[in-house]
């Protein structure tokens, strides 16, 4: 691989995780949006089936950058 190709494949991986971080924030909003005052305190299973599904991908995303990550500092990147 080439140095230009690892370079947007670890940009990628971030953007992965940028992206991740901004599921759970509004996965987190939407069900927080249930509790009082707005809601009665019942959360419906799509929003924490959604939430559990948001950090699952987030895990998943941190994951394969810190792979990623030692790699690069084991030098095989």
């Amino acid at each position: 691989m080439t140095a230009e190709h690892n370079r947007t494949e670890e940009a990628q991986a971030m953007e992965r995780i940028v992206n991740a971080t901004r599921q759970v924030q509004a996965a987190f909003t939407a069900l927080q949006s249930q509790f009082p005052p707005n809601g009665d305190g019942r959360p419906t299973q799509i929003a924490l089936q959604t939430f559990d599904a948001a950090l699952q991908e987030l895990e998943e995303a941190q994951g394969a950058f810190d792979t990623m990550l030692n790699d690069l500092f084991d030098g095989n990147r």
